[in-house]
């Protein structure tokens, strides 16, 4: 019998994604990225490789706009938050969810939420 790790599947399921979640120049790509510590997110075209938006826990604008984020969920809906309005900033309103892999629950759908009630369309 043939196991599969974690990030296997993972990279299994993201090709999967991939290959019919697209983002052009009039509807970006929100990608999701997180890893057992912290939480990113972009806005990328994939007309032309660029990435438009760029926010993660880390960042200073994160640091500065919310002291306490609390609970995973709880960045998670911050980081969609300051992400739609970094995307505001540059005209972008319509976007394509890209999950990355990851189910589309806890942290991923904070995110999405978050992102949804800053404006962004998906």
């Amino acid at each position: 019998m043939i196991r599969k790790d974690t990030g296997q599947k993972r990279d299994r399921l993201k090709r999967h994604i991939r290959l019919r979640v697209a983002g052009t120049a009039e509807r970006p790509r929100l990608t999701v990225f997180r890893s057992s510590r912290h939480l990113y997110t972009q806005i990328v075209d994939d007309s032309t490789g660029t990435t438009l938006v760029a926010a993660s826990d880390q960042a200073k604008a994160f640091k500065e706009e919310f002291q306490d984020p609390g609970t995973p969920k709880e960045l998670g809906h911050k980081l969609g938050l300051l992400t739609a309005r970094l995307a505001k900033e540059k005209n972008i309103t319509k976007v394509v969810f890209d999950r990355n892999g990851y189910l589309y629950h806890g942290v991923v759908k904070a995110v999405g939420d978050g992102a949804r009630e800053g404006g962004l369309q998906f």
